[in-house]
């Protein structure tokens, strides 16, 4: 007679702990694609900022001399050029730095969304269709801090290119690879 062997007593091995939550991967570096708005980092504010107060106070300086003339103040020109200079640095770092941190993007599986709401709101958003060639662009300033721009050049003519500066330059470089890759739903 063959006997049955006896069924095994319960498992003494300590229960499995219950599933953790499935959290979204927000970062950029993972191979997910954050599907949340990123702002760019201040230390882009900061050369906006620089590169804004150069700009403006050297235009308001070159202004101020024909204008003075031109309203009949030939001798008062002088005295007008350092509080140009002076405002013009003043106003130019102060929207520049403005402009910089309220711009943010955002990349899904379908396009990249630029949106800037400084004194004008804009939303652009380049759909990976469309995406002809990507950019990564970096200046001696840009460079010395880790940033980078990116370029993204579109197909069509209204905003044949979309630019994006300021980014981190690992940011950059993994936004570039991801916009280059075929997107599943293009059929290529």
């Amino acid at each position: 007679m063959n006997q049955i062997p006896p069924l095994p007593e319960a498992s003494t091995a300590p229960p499995l702990p219950p599933e953790a939550p499935v959290v979204e991967d927000v970062s950029i570096h993972s191979s997910s694609v954050p599907t949340h708005w990123q702002q760019l980092p201040v230390r882009g504010a900061r050369v906006a900022a620089i590169a804004g107060a150069i700009g403006m106070a050297i235009t308001l300086a070159v202004l101020t001399i024909p204008l003075s003339l031109l309203l009949g103040h030939a001798h008062g020109w002088l005295w007008k050029l350092p509080l140009a200079l002076v405002a013009g640095a003043v106003l130019g770092a102060w929207l520049s730095w403005r402009r910089h941190r309220r711009t943010s993007w955002r990349l899904d599986d379908h396009s990249l969304a630029v949106r800037r709401t400084h004194l004008w709101h804009s939303d652009t958003r380049v759909p990976r269709a469309r995406v002809q060639h990507l950019d990564v662009r970096r200046g001696p300033l840009e460079r010395s801090i880790g940033l980078a721009t990116l370029v993204v050049h579109t197909a069509g003519s209204r905003l044949d290119a979309v630019s994006l500066s300021g980014l981190e330059l690992a940011d950059a470089e993994t936004l570039r690879d991801l916009l280059a890759r075929p997107d599943e739903h293009d059929g290529l």
